[in-house]
């Protein structure tokens, strides 16, 4: 066996792309123990590492931020397994690209009993039709489908291929794991910087593995960065990668977020609950991450809105005024000085005494409205206020609130059957809510107005 000219040329392109090659890309772990983070599925004894020690490998969807080692880990698989690999992307890939993997798949699969993984890096991009063109052999085992994403896969991955991929969460780097990685990229001959004589102050590593915000792609190319920018001639100068140096490589922190995704929905959540918890350190945070990220500051506000409803009530009715100051003048000011008007609202919310009694009481009562047989209307309290209506009963021995002790009508009904939907707690005004209606309540059915 030699090698053709079209294979040395091939050799020599391949060698000139990875010099070529980002420091993020040229320093991926080659082997699952030099993996760093995610111990919770690649731990000792964990699953993941279970079953590529096995060999037993199925199909797999790695869902998480940027930078945390999807890709990487992809290729890691690919040189452990004595798989056929091959490397795709949902943003450029086509259905007919899909077909040609899955002929070629078969047939190897049937000449030498070896299976076929495909990595499909941005799965999210892959539309349904290319999904549903993997179903029979992801299913069958003809192909081993490892997919990364960033977004969700619970609302952009077919339900079917879902059912047939194991799911695995990564998380952002932790910091101590990201300056591992770049004392690494220093130290490297072959793959890293180790050819240039440089000194990292350790601020400064510690500054790109803070900023970076767990993502292991972002510090490495910081580095490079910081790094190349002051090689001149000869590589026994000395590079000094200090703090300055850091701060200058990497700018401005780039928050994750998605407005239509899970970093939007997963910040209104905690914002949601933060308020709920009276914790009001945590809301003001989650209003400061969605906020400098770019949201829209009216569905804040919007937020703000529904939770004084639900969640403080009538403990401080003083709280839905607020909600509505801060819904009108965000939307009157917009950003950046309506940020103020919220922060006011969303810590006052938190500080509010909290009741849903209030929400409870429409929730109950629309369930029964929607699933019991109509109340009808008792005859004493309905409309009667045009012709002909005394002679169908209408409002017959309606008794006048007004006219009667303490503004309370003895033997009125309004309802007609037996039901109690709200129910006020003993916090806040709803504590005085509370006396009122015991006191009604009582001056109804006895006279005592004690």
């Amino acid at each position: 066996m030699y090698n053709t000219p079209m294979d040395l040329f091939r050799e020599s392109e391949d060698a000139a792309i990875a010099a070529c090659a980002p420091l993020a890309v040229r320093m991926r772990p080659q082997c699952i123990d030099d993996v760093l983070g995610q111990d919770a599925f690649l731990g000792p004894g964990k699953m993941l590492r279970r079953i590529l020690t096995a060999g037993s490998l199925s199909s797999l969807i790695f869902y998480g931020p940027p930078g945390t080692g999807k890709t990487t880990l992809a290729h890691v698989i690919a040189a452990q397994c004595d798989c056929e690999f091959y490397t795709l992307n949902g943003a450029s890939t086509s259905v007919k690209d899909v077909r040609t993997i899955i002929e070629q798949a078969r047939g190897t699969l049937a000449s030498t009993g070896r299976r076929t993984v495909a990595f499909i890096d941005e799965l999210h991009r892959f539309n349904r039709a290319q999904q549903d063109v993997l179903l029979n052999d992801v299913e069958n085992g003809c192909i081993i489908l490892v997919g990364a994403t960033t977004e969700n896969p619970y609302f952009t991955v077919n339900t079917p291929l879902l059912s047939r991929s194991t799911i695995f969460e990564f998380a952002p780097l932790q910091e101590e794991h990201i300056v591992e990685l770049l004392r690494r990229a220093i130290a490297d001959k072959q793959r890293g910087l180790g050819e240039f004589n440089i000194r990292a102050d350790d601020d400064a590593l510690e500054h790109l593995a803070g900023i970076s915000d767990g993502d292991a792609r972002r510090a490495l190319t910081a580095l490079e960065v910081g790094v190349m920018s002051q090689r001149r001639t000869g590589k026994d100068q000395k590079i000094i990668f200090d703090l300055q140096a850091a701060q200058d490589s990497i700018q401005a922190k780039v928050i994750k977020y998605d407005s239509h995704g899970d970093e939007h929905y997963d910040a209104a959540s905690a914002l949601i609950k933060s308020m709920r918890g009276s914790d009001p350190d945590a809301a003001v945070y989650w209003l400061a991450r969605m906020l400098t990220a770019g949201e829209d500051p009216r569905f804040i506000a919007r937020r703000v809105a529904i939770l004084a409803s639900e969640d403080i009530g009538n403990a401080d009715p003083r709280a839905i005024q607020v909600a509505a100051a801060a819904y009108s003048i965000t939307e009157r000011i917009g950003m950046p000085e309506c940020q103020l008007t919220l922060a006011q609202a969303v810590i006052y919310m938190a500080c509010a005494p909290k009741s849903n009694a209030s929400a409870m009481a429409i929730w109950t009562a629309t369930e029964d409205v929607k699933n019991h047989r109509t109340v009808p209307v008792p005859a004493s309290i309905k409309d009667a206020h045009y012709g002909g209506a005394k002679k169908l009963g209408r409002g017959k021995g309606y008794q006048y609130s007004h006219n009667h002790p303490g503004g309370v009508s003895p033997d009125q009904e309004y309802l007609g059957v037996e039901a109690t939907y709200y129910q006020p707690t003993d916090r806040g005004y709803e504590k005085h809510i509370s006396a009122y209606l015991d006191w009604a309540r009582k001056l109804r059915t006895t006279g005592d107005r004690k």
